[in-house]
């Protein structure tokens, strides 16, 4: 019992830490936010905050962590299928949800002011997941980096251009759309 209220305490105490973090983030790069600032936004002590941080950059690493890990299972849960247009929209379609859940804390980290770190983790965790699908179907592997970079630079770009809309449409309209332009190009956007 006693666990639990603790738990639930420090798990408060990090969502305001958060919660202020991102609201700093959408203002100014991380490098230049402090942890007195982000203390008195939020109304804590440092001391509260040095409990569970370093410094700013550590909770940074700690969130992305944390991000990833969410992220990772995901793909697990949701992982299936062997037609490649199964698979290319459900990979899709976890990116998107992700996104969608970790509107927030996406929003500042992708951001003008975000962490770019926090998008090569990204593209690194997809980049791996479909590299395995990829090999898979026995796709010519000296081809896969360039394949890659381009599926990746218009699904930033996608991903961005969402997040600057303010995810307006769904996760899974995203997923829909990424996965028409990467199967078939604009060919078929076009009336």
């Amino acid at each position: 019992m006693e666990n639990t209220k603790i738990d639930r305490r420090v798990r408060k105490t990090k969502a305001l830490l958060l919660k202020g973090l991102t609201q700093l983030m959408e203002e100014k790069d991380v490098n230049h936010i402090s942890v007195r600032e982000l203390t008195d936004l939020v109304d804590l002590n440092r001391g509260t905050f040095y409990l569970h941080y370093r410094d700013i950059f550590d909770m940074v690493n700690q969130v992305e962590d944390e991000l990833f890990q969410q992220f990772d299972e995901l793909f697990h849960e949701n992982a299936s299928g062997d037609d490649s247009t199964t698979t290319t929209l459900t990979v899709l379609t976890n990116v998107f949800t992700f996104l969608a859940n970790n509107e927030k804390t996406v929003r500042a980290f992708m951001g003008p002011h975000g962490d770019l770190t926090f998008i090569n983790r990204l593209k690194e965790l997809v980049k791996t997941r479909v590299r395995h699908s990829w090999e898979d179907r026995g796709m010519a592997p000296d081809k896969f980096e360039y394949f890659f970079a381009y599926t990746a630079a218009g699904c930033i770009g996608l991903m961005e251009a969402w997040l600057r809309g303010g995810f307006q449409e769904s996760a899974e309209e995203m997923a829909s759309l990424a996965d028409v332009l990467l199967l078939n190009g604009i060919h078929p956007l076009l009336k």
